[in-house]
């Protein structure tokens, strides 16, 4: 399914945003030296838009949840000293009046409020006769439908200037990332609505800045239109988020070595090269998945040598066949192919226990 919505392309007073675009700032304002700062250390790169965290939804009470309404007078400071464009994050309509109080250029909701389509339509309205772009991140959970309400509610505002921030999805798995990127869903958000712009976290997805190269690279592979990454003036010291940002000039150097890729221009893309792109990226997680499953295998395999205990747990195995069987069904999915399946992954769980075992036993002899 397709969206016709009413956009334009995503401009600013003479700056008219261009692939790839670049947003970077604190994860928080924390104080008006630390702001300038970092701010001044991006300018000097030539990068024009800024952000920064002023009101921060935490998870849990206790933590910095920003200097709120204090620190806009910073951003502006930021806007009339360097020539940077600024940028916030808004949950509810106190958000918008004050950081349109205060000239904030571009506005963007963050996943926990795109999650709720009523902090949603209260932020549309609240918008409605202003002309301002306004970024929406996913949804904190791998729901397409409830980014692309959001969207949808902010265009029927009024808003033209829209695009998407992709900040990867909140998972129960301990993975190698702070939140998992499912490339599928903002691939198929490109397919619903192709004129609208793509930004990618990868601060948020990451949660380490050792990885941001690595997923900004990816982003651009998939021809996302821009990054929005975290830049603190010393981010070891940051009041949140510490592990993710990166000073203005490592930001710079991992730019500069980020490889941009152009689609052929004479070869027009076709929505089949996007649903196998899709195809591509899904077999990537499939592949991420095993790999993940494996290593449980190889861990009740250990523990099963050291407690003297057979492999093959016949009950278990029985009871793994009948609920995923079950579970396809209940997914719409064909039982026996899903069977077939986890046949080939229990017999290669049982040689990965079978070789850790043989491995074990021979450092005892």
């Amino acid at each position: 399914m397709k969206y016709n919505l009413d956009l334009e392309p995503i401009s600013l007073p003479g700056l008219e945003l261009k692939r790839p675009f670049l947003i970077s700032g604190p994860c928080s304002a924390e104080t008006e030296e630390q702001t300038l700062e970092t701010a001044r250390g991006l300018a000097k790169y030539g990068y024009k838009l800024f952000r920064a965290g002023i009101w921060k939804p935490r998870t849990r009470p206790g933590a910095f949840e920003g200097v709120g309404t204090l620190g806009l007078p910073w951003l502006k400071r930021v806007k009339e000293e360097t020539g940077m464009y600024t940028c916030v994050e808004v949950a509810n309509t106190h958000h918008v009046y004050e950081a349109l109080k205060f000239g904030i250029d571009i506005l963007w909701i963050g996943a926990r409020t795109t999650a709720n389509p009523f902090a949603v339509q209260e932020i549309a309205d609240a918008l409605k006769g202003i002309d301002i772009p306004v970024l929406i991140k996913n949804p904190v959970n791998p729901d397409i439908e409830l980014w692309v309400g959001a969207i949808e509610r902010v265009n029927q505002a009024g808003i033209k200037k829209i695009g998407a921030i992709h900040r990867g999805f909140s998972s129960f798995d301990d993975t190698k990332y702070r939140n998992a990127p499912h490339w599928q869903i903002p691939i198929e958000l490109r397919r619903r609505i192709p004129e609208l712009p793509i930004i990618n976290d990868p601060s948020h997805i990451s949660g380490k800045r050792e990885l941001l190269k690595e997923i900004s690279q990816e982003a651009m592979d998939l021809n996302f239109d821009g990054l929005i990454i975290e830049s603190h003036i010393n981010p070891e010291k940051a009041w949140s988020d510490a592990q993710q940002q990166v000073t203005p000039d490592q930001l710079h150097e991992m730019i500069e070595s980020i490889v941009l890729r152009e689609p052929k221009i004479d070869v027009p893309r076709t929505e089949l090269d996007q649903l196998r792109e899709q195809i591509d990226v899904l077999d990537n997680n499939l592949l991420e998945l095993l790999k993940e499953r494996m290593k449980v295998s190889e861990a009740i395999g250990r523990y099963k040598f050291e407690n003297n205990i057979t492999i093959l747990q016949t009950r278990r195995y029985d009871e793994i066949l009948t609920k995923r069987r079950a579970k396809a069904e209940e997914k719409g999915l064909n039982p026996d192919f899903v069977i077939d399946i986890f046949e080939s992954i229990h017999e290669e769980s049982i040689h990965i226990q079978n070789e850790l075992m043989n491995k074990e036993l021979e450092k005892k002899k």
